[in-house]
């Protein structure tokens, strides 16, 4: 039973999501924040949680 390339897909679209959530609570844009993270992922995370809340 192999996971494949299939998991990493769900872990970088889950982080995403969390990620828009992150930029929701600082009053950001969670949908821009969501596809910055698609792109650039874990480096989106950390820009965020170093960001100054609005």
């Amino acid at each position: 039973m192999g996971n494949g390339p299939g998991g990493y897909f769900v872990g970088w679209g889950t982080l995403a999501l969390i990620n828009a959530g992150l930029a929701q609570g600082k009053n950001r844009s969670g949908l821009n924040w969501f596809l910055i993270s698609l792109l650039i992922g874990p480096l989106a995370t950390l820009f965020i949680v170093v960001s100054d809340k609005r």
